[in-house]
């Protein structure tokens, strides 16, 4: 959202491309989530993760030397399409599932208000940062935060409570644990979890919710909202701003 318009002035691509860029991006995002998480279940939390970033990192480094529109595509799309998708809601999850025995609801609303979080922080940073020097510099932030992130997940986020010497929270001591999950094909257990899914009616009243969802939050406000403002004479660090301030809501809403 905050490098459409910049991309658009120094590259000389509509908008329509580089959108194509970010729905590309946003349907790997949805995609790559029960692929994800069965990586976690199969490789470990940690490696997926540090992999995801290294994937982040990378896709954001490559696009410094685009020239093509294919280009945004493959490094915007899909490296970081595959990428977010890992440390996304399934991620939440994981961790949920893992760590907590109850007050499940509470940690998924906060972990998944992170990235409200996020967007409070970084968006007015990463628009005055465009102003002033142009997509290059943002971009180089985005590559050397998310390559900083893959060792340290790696060295400190443990794959279960076992591993820190603890039980999950809200479990005596005695209580009976979760049985470990059976390591298998993460493809293979994934499409089965999500033929599984197809056949119950849940499933698909939760998949119409979030499509709606992402395809109004992430495809329209996420994407557009900036640039929108920017037609409308908004300046754009004003424009990310209003983002965050919508994101603050959004933490106390998610939460809620």
């Amino acid at each position: 959202g905050v490098l459409l318009t910049p991309w658009q002035t120094a590259l000389g691509w509509d908008r329509a491309t580089i959108s194509f860029a970010a729905a590309t991006g946003i349907f790997l995002y949805g995609l790559v989530g029960p692929f994800g998480a069965a990586l976690m279940q199969s490789l470990g939390i940690r490696k997926t993760l540090a992999a995801a970033f290294v994937v982040m990192s990378a896709g954001a480094g490559l696009s410094l030397m685009m020239t093509e529109p294919w280009q945004l595509v493959a490094t915007w799309g899909v490296m970081t399409g595959l990428g977010t998708g890992c440390v996304a809601m399934s991620f939440a999850a994981v961790i949920v599932n893992r760590w907590f025995a109850k007050n499940r609801g509470l940690m998924t609303g906060l972990l998944t208000a992170a990235t409200a979080t996020g967007n409070l922080i970084f968006l007015p940073a990463f628009a005055a940062i465009a102003a002033s020097g142009g997509w290059k510099p943002v971009v180089t932030v985005v590559a050397v935060a998310t390559a900083v992130m893959a060792p340290l997940v790696f060295l400190l986020i443990p794959d279960r409570p076992a591993e820190a010497g603890l039980l999950p929270y809200g479990t005596e001591p005695g209580d009976p644990l979760p049985p470990e999950p059976v390591r298998q094909n993460p493809i293979r257990m994934a499409v089965g979890a999500l033929v599984m899914a197809a056949g119950k009616r849940d499933f698909w009243l939760l998949f119409g919710a979030f499509f709606i969802c992402g395809f109004t939050t992430n495809g329209l406000i996420g994407t557009h909202m900036i640039s929108l403002c920017g037609d409308h004479g908004m300046l754009p660090v004003m424009a990310a701003s209003v983002m965050a301030m919508m994101g603050l809501f959004d933490l106390v809403g998610t939460t809620a």
